[in-house]
């Protein structure tokens, strides 16, 4: 907040000036103290949401030492770095495009930092993502989009509330680029759909709004009509949702169009009679059930109901 209001001041007051200041601080992110290299990468990042760096052509400068910072050994400094490479999409939201190989895989770096216990770097690359995904070319996040996909599932199921939010916005966001080669990434909307469904039952109401826009996302890419209907009448952000009788009818078109894929959806249900949320224990009990309740009788032999029963059920 301090770097912000700070950011906004120069911006207004000391636009000349900047050039000298931003010159005689860029030392300062290679001093051996962490207290130094983390205000002035506060600082930077913040600027780079003004369009001020742009307009005093300051912005590959102040981006190219953000991106330096990245093997930062202090983790705030390595956040704040992509903080500030996210910030490009409000500051100089028509500069994303030139430099969007450049900030994706920075962001994709992030993500795959070793050194972040408590996943915070993977927070801000995922939030920065998300701020880019609207300016950058599409063939530079294609090239991208499976490893970002794959690297970002297991934040799904985070006892991290802000980490579920997130990794399921950005999720919901990549399907717009999956739209001209569907296959490829169709079998990670199917790695990831009965978590989305699941936590509809989130306990937290941030990461139920998540998982309604990215299954609306997701919609269109289902190859399956009656799905793509109902995730958009029925998972609108302002509409209560009656989830029994809408995953009874979620069930009832998996099983019409994708029969095959029943002991699929149970194997990864089961998975989550595990879980700490006892709502989503509760949620994939009664998914099952619709589930074997709405299967045909060609496809029932997938599942072993006495196997299931007792608890027994093997992958």
């Amino acid at each position: 907040t301090c770097a912000a209001s700070v950011r906004s001041a120069m911006a207004r007051h000391a636009g000349p000036r900047l050039p000298l200041i931003v010159k005689n601080l860029i030392p300062t992110l290679s001093s051996v103290f962490d207290s130094q290299r983390v205000t002035t990468t506060a600082f930077f990042a913040e600027l780079l949401g003004s369009n001020v760096v742009n307009d005093l052509m300051l912005l590959e400068t102040v981006m190219d030492n953000m991106t330096g910072r990245q093997k930062d050994a202090c983790t705030l400094v390595r956040m704040l770095a992509l903080r500030g490479l996210g910030n490009i999409a409000c500051g100089s939201p028509e500069k994303v495009r030139k430099h969007g190989a450049k900030l994706l895989a920075s962001m994709v770096n992030g993500m795959d930092d070793k050194d972040d216990p408590h996943n915070l770097v993977a927070l801000e690359a995922m939030s920065g993502l998300s701020k880019l995904l609207d300016h950058v070319e599409e063939r530079d996040i294609q090239s991208m989009l499976l490893h970002i996909a794959i690297r970002i599932r297991p934040f799904f199921d985070s006892e991290q509330p802000e980490l579920r939010q997130s990794s399921i916005v950005l999720f919901g966001s990549l399907t717009k680029f999956s739209q001209g080669d569907c296959e490829v990434f169709f079998e990670q909307i199917l790695n990831g759909l009965v978590t989305l469904l699941l936590h509809l039952q989130d306990p937290k109401p941030e990461v139920v709004k998540a998982c309604k826009f990215a299954l609306r996302m997701c919609g269109p890419s289902m190859g399956c009509e009656g799905l793509c209907e109902m995730f958009l009448n029925h998972l609108r952000e302002d509409r209560s949702l009656h989830y029994g009788e809408f995953i009874n009818n979620v069930c009832k078109h998996l099983m019409q169009s994708y029969p095959e894929m029943l002991h699929r959806l149970v194997v990864t249900n089961l998975f989550y009679f595990k879980s700490s949320w006892v709502d989503i224990r509760a949620a994939a009990a009664m998914f099952i059930g619709f589930l074997v309740l709405h299967v045909d009788e060609d496809h029932s032999q997938q599942v072993d109901l006495d196997q299931l029963i007792s608890g027994e059920w093997q992958r």
